[in-house]
């Protein structure tokens, strides 16, 4: 074994920096094995891979290539119900194992590009459930704690990569099931627009809400898997294209929705609130701006999937082996789906009626917001806890993730800074379908300011500096240089349509900037001349489906020109009327709006106090 591989970081980053110094992916497959064997669980895995047959696939990925192969010599594993050829996929119920024949479709986008496969994990039976206690098969134990569960339905999954055994695993995500465990095991649970991910090969939950997730120990790993798994599968009849642009940085300003008092739900753990209170700073110190919102509808949504007609999906992907061995289904997760047989077609179609009343009834509130922050899990459960009661725990577990899949709303799990007791903090982000990349750009940064180690490895958050960010495709740049800024008093008419911050920069040294009359708000004018400065101004990327409505709400003398940068590259961007400078007040000198606006203001405090 190469010296140094036993304390290296399994991350992305530092894997490939250690094969770039020539590092053998041999080497790495080997530390995997080992690391497993120094943790001494037996309910991690449900099959592991023959260690020779991966370092022979890892010797075949050639010399190190990754950009070719962005995942290359990435260790990974999978939850025991996705398929891998040749592999037996259990969904922990061994009357209903089967070999697969081939790679489930994004095991096979993984593999293509240069991920080894390490094993298959251990779940809650079917994918229900939301603790990982509900296995035949010995219970993994909570990588963080071992008297807390490990999280469920893809425990075996997250309590993995919590170790550092592996890079990245794959869950699967239904109600909770990729950031549950993410929660409770101090790592980052990726759940992605429901279609993102192929579910070819996939063993079932609720076919219509289930998802492929991603658990890693950052965001940049969680998401760059994501982005090698994300193609889309003409063979799903649930799958979706959605965009996967590279992570830019995060807006430097943003509205988020939180449950309000009295409906913000702890079932009475004091602990939990008080972290939850102290990631609401953090991103209030980023630049959110936090709008509280009733989460009554939300959790009437949440109660549908499991005391609902919903669970009948459940009951259908397993229908034959409840009618005639019904004895090879775990008894809890027997009880969790007989339920369905209550319901009829009418209650099918009375439910839709009533999920479709929900959503129209938060619509409002979702259109006011750029995201949503939750708390990732309410509270923590035990082992002790599970055994005196098996379904109560795992319902509060599910407070504030089981609505998710029904809105078609993307998310992702978070770790913050630790709880008082030492517990793990975690909070999730979600977002419309599709916004995948927005809400991944502020969890990296919320990750890597929380002073919250990976895991339980003792490693910490990388701290590489963001790339700069770009206008992506259907987007056009935009430059502002006044009130539209971000923290200014018209910045909402960018962000309301969907606008992202790019960057900070200048105009070429040919412009002047004036204090126009009017308002509220005071407003800049910008005009080109022979002889003038650079002005600071931000550049953000606004839908091309959006910039009518943007240009429609832009007043005379003001309009959208091509400015020149200090670099000599151009963009669109506010300009003046040159006539409307006549009676304004040149403001060139303080080389930008936000200065002028500090000036004034100081001024203003000390005639107050003279």
């Amino acid at each position: 074994m190469g010296p140094g591989v036993q304390n290296l970081a399994f991350n992305i980053e530092s894997l490939h920096s250690a094969y770039a110094n020539e590092l053998s992916p041999a080497d790495v497959v080997g530390e995997c094995f080992r690391r497993l064997d120094a943790v001494g669980d037996p309910g991690i895995f449900l099959h592991l891979m023959d260690k020779v047959t991966v370092e022979v696939e890892a010797a075949a990925l050639g010399a190190f290539d990754p950009v070719a192969k962005p995942l290359w010599g990435v260790p990974f594993v999978i939850k025991d119900n996705i398929d891998a050829a040749g592999v037996p996929t259990t969904a922990a119920c061994p009357d209903f194992a089967y070999v697969a024949e081939k790679d489930s479709f994004v095991v096979a986008a993984l593999r293509a590009a240069g991920a080894l496969l390490i094993g298959k994990t251990n779940l809650d039976q079917f994918a229900t459930g939301l603790v990982g206690v509900r296995t035949p098969y010995p219970v993994p134990k909570n990588a963080i704690d071992p008297t807390i569960v490990p999280g469920g339905s893809s425990s075996g999954s997250a309590v993995a990569v919590s170790h550092g055994i592996v890079s990245f695993a794959l869950g699967t995500d239904t109600a909770g099931s990729g950031r549950v465990p993410a929660a409770l095991n101090n790592i980052v649970g990726l759940k992605p627009s429901l279609g993102a991910l192929s579910n070819s090969g996939v063993v079932p939950a609720c076919r219509s809400l289930d998802t492929i997730s991603i658990f890693a120990l950052c965001v940049e790993d969680a998401y760059r898997a994501f982005q090698s798994a994300a193609a889309y599968d003409e063979c799903d009849s649930y799958a979706r294209a959605v965009a996967t642009p590279d992570l830019g940085v995060a807006p430097k300003s943003f509205v988020v929705g939180v449950p309000n008092q009295a409906s913000l739900e702890f079932f009475g753990d004091a602990t939990q609130a008080a972290s939850y209170s102290t990631a609401l700073q953090s991103i209030t110190a980023m630049g959110g701006e936090v709008v509280e919102m009733d989460f009554q509808p939300f959790y009437d949504i949440a109660q549908m999937l499991y005391g609902g007609v919903w669970v009948a999906e459940r009951f259908a992907a397993i229908e034959a082996m409840l009618k005639n061995t019904p004895e090879s289904v775990h008894p809890t997760t027997r009880k969790v789906i007989e339920i369905a047989t209550k319901f009829d077609a009418v209650d099918t179609f009375k439910s839709l009626y009533h999920l479709q009343d929900l959503k129209r009834s938060i619509a409002p509130a979702l259109a006011d917001v750029d995201f949503l922050c939750v708390p990732t899990v309410p509270t923590f459960a035990t082992v002790d806890d599970l055994r005196a009661d098996p379904i109560g725990p795992n319902s509060r577990l599910g407070t504030y993730t089981n609505f998710v899949n029904l809105l078609d709303m993307c998310g992702i799990a978070v770790p913050m800074e630790g709880r008082q007791d030492g517990r793990p903090g975690s909070i999730t982000l979600l977002a419309p379908f599709g916004q995948d990349v927005d809400i991944a750009e502020i969890a990296r940064a919320l990750h890597q300011q929380s002073g919250a180690l990976m895991g339980a490895t003792g490693w910490a958050v990388p701290m590489s500096p963001s790339p700069p960010a770009e206008v992506r495709e259907g987007e056009i740049a935009i430059a502002v240089v006044g009130a539209h800024m971000s923290g200014l008093p018209l910045n909402f008419e960018l962000t309301r349509l969907g606008a992202r911050f790019l960057r900070t920069d200048k105009t070429s040294g040919d412009y002047r900037l004036f204090s126009l009359p009017g308002g509220p708000p005071t407003r800049p004018g910008l005009i080109r001349v022979e002889n003038g400065a650079a002005i600071d101004l931000e550049v953000w990327g606004l839908p091309l489906t959006a910039f009518g409505t943007f240009m429609a709400g832009i007043p005379q003398p003001l309009g959208i020109g091509t400015l020149t940068l200090a670099n000599g590259s151009h963009v669109k961007g506010f300009v003046c009327e040159q006539c409307a400078t006549k009676d304004a007040k040149d403001v060139t000198h303080f080389g930008g709006w936000r200065s002028f606006l500090s000036n004034n203001s100081k001024s203003s405090n000390k005639l107050m106090e003279s």
